[in-house]
């Protein structure tokens, strides 16, 4: 989607008076309030469905329009999709300085808009509308003023999910110099829609520092945990952390978080000689189909499923017919490049053979001379991602199954992928990585 764009700013106020049935006309005219624009940061789209329908969307701010006299000022918060206001709609009113837009009202002006949660729907499901704030003093029969406009972007998600799951994104995230370097290092941490309402779950892999939770990348509405009891404090005191896989559980109902470790992971002869060459390849979850994935290497020999690394508890297949069952047998492989979908909610898992996407480079591997290129995990239509990979002081560009017939650089260090484009120059840390290739583009997120 485009990035948010913030409008010039309209402001102007005049309030007139007259009183013809004298011979002296009388004229009262307040004066242009100055100050008055929106306080609050935005997001640069927002993700809108029936499933968080009741959850904020946005909490407006702004600074107070005088008008020069003692008098209540009243605000209304008004939308238009033309964005010149011709048809403007009041979406709240209030005699404060805030008012707050549901998913659910966005949704309203979005579907009034034209858009189409249907993917079968020739209407698109991605676009824009306009808000801004009207003032007026007193009972509104004098002048009015108008706030600078905001432009907002959403897109509109089919009610059952954009693969069925039932589960969204939501508006909260994971930020901090465990995630994200506090926002500087790309979006936060995605939490996912459960069946709870106000109940949020997360997939994040942790570097050792500190989290917070907040809405919509941004700190007007966000948590921290004063008593590092589990409890969730607005506003509240940073959560230490440690580096290492998490399942985190955000129960605004309840004010409460929980953090556990959680990872799926492929073990056996077939890729880290079970255990002893290296972690598993980790599993990356894909909410739109509510299972978990990963896109690898492996040569001849078997391989099982298991948790965190260790052998509590793990899967194999008794049968070799594609169902997970606990401590089950090892699953044989031959030599190739797979992707492979655990699904916990049928029970069975799929392992097919498939184009996998990675880093080579200078930077990671001597250029494939130092072993496999570090693999990146389809994890929706043409997205993959990786984290967190080392890179040093080099260069690197993506290619797929470790082999040379097609790959992507940068022409113009834009972020844009070139089909053998230039190397890609990158220095020393740990990164989260994106390559969008519906789109062109990738993100390299330099956390540390």
């Amino acid at each position: 989607m485009k990035k948010l764009s913030i409008l010039g700013l309209f402001i102007f106020a005049l309030i007139s008076f007259n009183s013809c049935e004298t011979e002296d006309d009388v004229v009262f005219t307040t004066q242009e309030p100055e100050g008055f624009v929106f306080t609050n940061s935005t997001s640069d789209s927002y993700i809108l469905s029936q499933g968080t329908s009741s959850n904020l969307g946005e909490r407006f701010t702004w600074g107070n329009a005088d008008f020069g006299t003692p008098t209540n000022v009243t605000y209304e918060l008004q939308s238009s999709i033309s964005g010149d206001f011709t048809d403007a709609n009041t979406v709240s009113s209030t005699t404060s300085n805030e008012i707050a837009m549901s998913i659910g009202d966005m949704m309203a002006i979005a579907t009034e808009a034209g858009l189409d949660a249907d993917p079968d729907s020739p209407a698109p499901n991605t676009g824009s509308f306009s808000v801004r704030l009207r003032a007026f003093p007193g009972d509104g029969n004098g002048a009015d003023a108008f706030s600078n406009t905001l432009v907002l972007n959403v897109e509109l998600l089919e009610s059952t999910g954009s693969g069925g799951s039932g589960i969204m994104p939501s508006s909260w995230g994971i930020v901090g110099s465990g995630y994200n370097d506090w926002g500087n290092a790309g979006a936060d941490g995605v939490f996912y829609t459960t069946d709870q309402s106000d109940v949020y779950v997360a997939y994040a892999t942790l570097i050792d520092g500190a989290i917070k939770f907040r809405e919509n990348n941004a700190w007007d509405n966000n948590f921290g945990d004063d008593g590092a009891d589990g409890s969730l404090e607005a506003g509240g005191a940073d959560i230490n952390v440690t580096a290492g896989i998490y399942k985190i559980t955000l129960d605004i109902a309840n004010s409460s978080y929980t953090m556990e470790d959680y990872s799926w992971g492929v073990v056996g002869s077939g890729y880290n000689d079970w255990g002893s060459a290296g972690p598993d390849a980790k599993f990356y979850y894909d909410y739109t189909t509510d299972t978990f994935k990963v896109s690898v290497r492996l040569v001849d020999g078997a391989i099982k499923f298991r948790m965190n690394n260790d052998w509590a508890s793990d899967f194999g297949d008794v049968g070799a017919d594609g169902t997970l069952d606990a401590g089950g047998d090892d699953i044989p492989v031959t030599a190739g490049h797979y992707n492979i979908t655990l699904d916990f909610n049928n029970s069975v898992y799929t392992l097919e053979a498939g184009d996998v996407w990675g880093i080579v480079g200078s930077a990671y591997n001597n250029w494939g001379s130092d072993g496999p290129d570090f693999a990146l995990t389809q994890v929706q239509p043409d997205v993959y991602v990786g984290d967190i990979v080392t890179l040093m002081d080099g260069a690197m560009k993506f290619r797929p199954n470790n082999d040379w017939s097609t790959d992507y650089g940068d022409v113009g260090a834009d972020g844009t992928l070139d089909a053998g484009g230039d190397d890609i120059t990158v220095t020393a840390g740990l990164y989260r990585v994106k390559m969008d290739v519906a789109n062109g583009t990738y993100e390299l997120n330099k956390i540390q």
